[in-house]
């Protein structure tokens, strides 16, 4: 892969981490951009290489704050501006994509606003992985390869090798991605049914399905404050679950969602690197996508499939 320059990877400020590894997973140099910041918050990017002509994949998550998202758009704006042939947004997490949809009158749907930002920018295609919603893929009129955390986070759990396995979803939103797993797996399914005081505070919650004498795996796309995991976590052992993990793509973890999973009944957290997590916590442990990213990379610029490289 070292021997094809048809197409260069750079990174914003905050993801170069996993940048780093995408790009020695492809045996190619990180590209040269410089982002300079003026006193005022204000920044701007340039590329310090000529681009004229190459794919340029952008590695960007667009976690908070809003000046990943607006790096992101400035740094495609300079790309489209250098003749770049393609720009590719490589966007490991999708910020936003919480607001999906009118769930109330008077409210903004996010999601869409952030795909048309990009597009405006000036994207021919995006790469990202695990949206919280499928139809988020509708809002790009580009190409949006979907990639899914199960890639990474399926072969870790089978070495565990874990008795009397039971998966568990939060919630019944995500039930659907709870029972690939649990199908995958060949184990059972249980639900959690919560209701919500207001946004990011648990009500109360039951457990549809037995967990007794149980080792229970909840499957979720993100963690923000862990109110749902760690109560979760906690019924669950309650109802006589001999334990509990919880896996989820996107480690948001804010506030105090540190505390809330090393004080819950959480055996361990499992995410993936595809947000930066810097407050450590020993029941957190994190598995690197950049192979599956650099292997998508590699097959978008060799015009491969990539659907044949999901385990589900």
């Amino acid at each position: 892969m070292s021997e094809d320059n048809s197409f260069l990877v750079f990174s914003g400020t905050n993801t170069r981490y996993l940048a780093e590894k995408i790009c020695a997973s492809l045996q190619c140099p990180l590209g040269n951009l410089v982002v300079t910041r003026f006193s005022d918050g204000e920044f701007a990017v340039s590329y310090e290489e000529s681009i004229r002509g190459r794919d340029v994949f952008l590695v960007q998550s667009t976690f908070p704050n809003s000046d990943n998202l607006m790096e992101l758009l400035l740094m495609i704006d300079a790309a489209k501006r250098a003749s770049a042939r393609n720009i590719i947004a490589v966007i490991p997490y999708f910020g936003w994509a919480r607001q999906d949809r009118k769930d109330k009158p008077r409210v903004s749907i996010g999601a869409k606003l952030v795909a048309d930002l990009l597009a405006v920018a000036g994207i021919n295609r995006v790469i990202t992985m695990d949206l919280h919603a499928d139809q988020i893929q509708g809002f790009f009129d580009v190409p949006v390869d979907h990639l899914y955390a199960s890639g990474v986070i399926l072969p870790y759990l089978q070495s565990l090798r874990l008795k009397d396995l039971v998966i568990a979803s939060p919630d019944v939103g995500g039930s659907k991605r709870a029972n690939t797993y649990a199908k995958y797996l060949g184990c059972p399914l249980v639900l959690c049914n919560k209701t919500r005081a207001r946004a990011n505070e648990v009500e109360s919650m039951q457990i549809i399905g037995d967990v007794k004498d149980k080792n229970v795996v909840i499957i979720d796309d993100m963690v923000d404050t862990a109110g749902t995991i760690a109560k979760a976590a906690d019924v669950m052992k309650e109802a006589g679950a001999k334990s509990v993990r919880a896996c989820a793509s996107h480690c948001v973890m804010s506030g105090p969602a540190s505390e809330r999973v090393q004080d819950s009944s959480l055996e361990e957290i499992v995410f993936t690197d595809s947000i930066p997590y810097a407050n450590r916590c020993s029941k957190v442990k994190q598995l690197s996508v950049a192979d599956m990213f650099a292997e998508t990379i590699r097959r978008v610029v060799t015009n491969e499939s990539i659907s044949s490289q999901y385990l589900i």
